[in-house]
């Protein structure tokens, strides 16, 4: 049988892929891949299950390309021109591999990927290739000179015999395929001829006897004959055919018909499995392009849709050849292409097992450390075994890597119904798997709800105090209860764009919950204790304002002397001279300091004059005061930054003292 494998010890486990199919009916069972793969044609598919490996032709690259059972490239056998026909030994140790454009049979080594041996066919251009009857068969030849040929590798040299075919039943080289369950029997079909021809050989005594022989078996009027295979117990053979529209079945004795497998237009792949499940392929862009059967079930169990990956309306279609079961049936592999000739290994996960949908269903939302319901429902078109349970896993930030939390029993009319409590916040998701039984396949749903986090308290002491420049103030910072982040930072923000918020500590609260550091003002500042949250307790961040006041100074010059009055030092001028004010304060870009006079009179002081002046870059300035004033009269003057009055708003209003000072002639 061409694709005949034997089983492997263990299956990979892992699938992974770019491009999802659609497996029709599958729902959420679904866990199918594929895996571009660097190909320019295809020939040939087979699958070796004890290295876990999938061997293609590719006859216009002269190579086969090998991948693992993920679709990941693990080697590539080159220098083999024309390659087609493949055949898996066996042992699972060797793929033998017609080469026709080199009239060669390659043997390639299953377990390094690497060409092993190449005999020589002579004149032969090797197309398609079976093993029976301790030889190697192969076909050759065209436009009339269709033979078969035949290597004998038994012996210490190899022979080879041509011409075995001596009817001359083919036009060209047929498609050849045989079975462990008809020793000795090899099959041929006329590749792409209308109507189909088909021939049965025994080749049982080491040369080909033909034996039964049929020009359109059947009479279905059916031509463009694509791929065959024979059937484990040897007893059939199934065909591909773009026509009729249905994979047809022929008995080995006389090649009559013996049933059919019904898929859509233009059959184009046959494998069968070896338990006779049969994998059957069209060509088809908006039907399906693989359809799974049960041995001798004519309507499909599950049917596989390739999606769209070029620029067509039509999907992507399934490659002449391109299907090939691993040998426990826990994968089918077929190759896809598009309309831009991009090839796809397509992995088509658990085939022959019954589509299921699991569904999962929680609330949205909920509060941490409190009960809250999972549901759900499995369902398939055939009834799943009483006592079926599904399991379920939370994944949380506590526990990322996913917890197993036990299982839930579904119940007679598939539904299910599990209870948890999560313990961590944020975003919870609960995986509900089925592992799936001998007819039903696996499946897994997920739902995530947000949960809720505890609130946390941090509080910040000083909010709302106003402090002398450049004071250095201590703040502390209290974190209440968490879990287990215990860490707490202290951030300052001076106003004004060009100082930026700044961490100024952060650690661990000592084990009162508190945490402090010193900040030195020189502007108003927002203070910030921030608890960025654990898995329990959700972030918190308490901010609080502090004010800080200018460095104000100011004097007078130009007096003649100075001296206690009125409990007060006052300055004293000749009517005559001028005064200079002066006044130094911190700067800041654009501010400018409220100038304010005030007379004594009346027994209290009155403002005469208030102005707003600007600083230099230095912060300072000086004004002349020559309004020619009267003598013994008390006067005060003093400079002042008012808060957005003085051009801008980084500090706190901040009035500076008072300077007394008074004339005489």
């Amino acid at each position: 049988m061409r694709r005949r494998t034997l089983p492997a010890a263990t299956a990979l486990a892992v699938l992974f892929s770019s491009v999802a199919l659609v497996a029709t009916g599958a729902g959420s069972a679904a866990a199918d891949s594929g895996v571009s793969l660097p190909l320019k044609s295809t020939g040939d598919i087979v699958v070796d299950g004890a290295h876990q490996r999938v061997f293609i032709s590719d006859p216009t690259a002269g190579q086969v390309v090998v991948t693992n059972y993920a679709g990941a490239v693990v080697g590539t056998v080159g220098s083999l021109p024309g390659v087609r026909g493949l055949e898996l030994s066996p042992d699972s140790g060797t793929v033998y591999a017609a080469v026709g454009d080199a009239d060669a049979i390659v043997a390639i080594d299953t377990a390094t990927a690497t060409e092993a041996h190449r005999w020589s066919t002579g004149t032969a251009a090797p197309e398609y290739v079976a093993l029976t009857g301790g030889k190697v068969w192969f076909s050759y030849g065209s436009g009339g000179d269709g033979n078969i040929g035949s290597l004998d590798l038994s012996g210490t040299d190899p022979v080879l015999a041509l011409g075995q075919d001596t009817a001359r039943t083919f036009y060209e080289a047929p498609i050849l395929d045989a079975s462990p369950g008809a020793p000795g029997t090899l099959v041929a079909g006329a590749p792409g001829q209308s109507p189909v021809a088909l021939a049965v050989y025994d080749v049982s005594s080491g040369t080909a006897s033909r034996g039964a022989y049929a020009f359109d078996p059947g009479n279905t009027g059916g031509g463009n004959l694509a791929d065959l295979a024979v059937t484990p117990d040897g007893k059939d053979v199934i065909t591909a055919s773009g026509a009729p529209y249905y994979q047809a079945v022929y008995k080995l004795s006389d090649l009559s018909a013996d049933g059919k497998y019904v898929t859509n237009t233009y059959p184009n792949a046959v494998d069968i499995a070896p338990n006779g499940d049969v994998a059957a392929g069209t060509f088809s862009w908006y039907d399906p392009d693989v359809h799974v059967f049960k041995q001798g079930v004519s309507t499909p169990l599950r049917q596989y849709d390739f999606p769209n990956t070029g620029n067509s309306s039509g999907s992507d279609t399934l490659a002449p050849r391109g299907l090939a079961w691993a040998p426990d049936e826990s994968r089918l592999f077929a190759v896809s292409l598009n309309d831009s000739d991009v090839y796809t290994l397509r992995i088509l996960d658990a085939p022959t097992k019954t589509p299921v949908t699991l569904t999962a269903n929680a609330p949205a939302t909920a509060p941490r450390a409190q009960a809250l319901t999972v549901t759900g429902t499995l369902t398939s078109s055939s009834a799943f075994p009483a006592g079926t349970k599904v399991s379920v896993t939370r994944t949380d930030d506590e526990s990322p890597a996913g917890k197993a939390l036990g299982t839930a029993t579904v119940g007679a009319d598939g539904s299910y119904s599990f209870a948890d409590t999560p313990p961590a916040g944020g975003k919870v998701t609960y995986t509900v798997s089925y592992a799936g039984d001998a007819d039903h396949a696996g499946a897994t749903a997920t739902h995530s709800v947000t949960v809720a986090k505890s609130a946390a308290t941090v509080t910040l002491d000083n909010n709302l105090k106003v402090y002398g420049y450049n004071s250095s103030v201590t703040f502390t910072a209290h974190l209440g209860t968490t879990y287990k982040n215990r860490t707490l930072e202290i951030w300052a923000d001076p106003y004004g764009s060009d100082k930026p918020n700044a961490l100024v500590k952060k650690g661990t609260v000592d084990s009162h919950g508190n945490l402090t550091a010193t900040v030195r003002l020189t502007r108003d500042a927002k203070i910030s204790a921030k608890f960025t949250g654990d898995t329990r307790y959700a972030a918190r961040t308490t901010t609080n304002t502090v004010y800080t006041k200018v460095s104000v100074s100011s004097s007078l010059s130009g007096a003649y002397k100075t001296a206690t009055a009125w409990n007060a030092t006052y300055a004293y001028f000749h009517q005559s001279k001028d005064p200079v004010y002066n006044t130094s304060m911190t700067m800041y870009p654009g501010r400018k300091y409220q100038f304010q006079i005030q007379q004594f009179y009346s027994g209290a002081w009155h403002t005469t004059a208030t102005e707003y002046f600007g600083l230099d870059r230095y912060g300072k300035d000086s004004v002349l005061l020559d309004d020619n004033p009267p003598t013994g009269v008390r006067f005060r003057i003093r400079s002042s930054y008012i808060d957005t009055k003085s051009g801008d708003n980084v500090n706190a209003t901040t009035y500076g003292g008072w300077k007394y000072f008074t004339f005489t002639r």
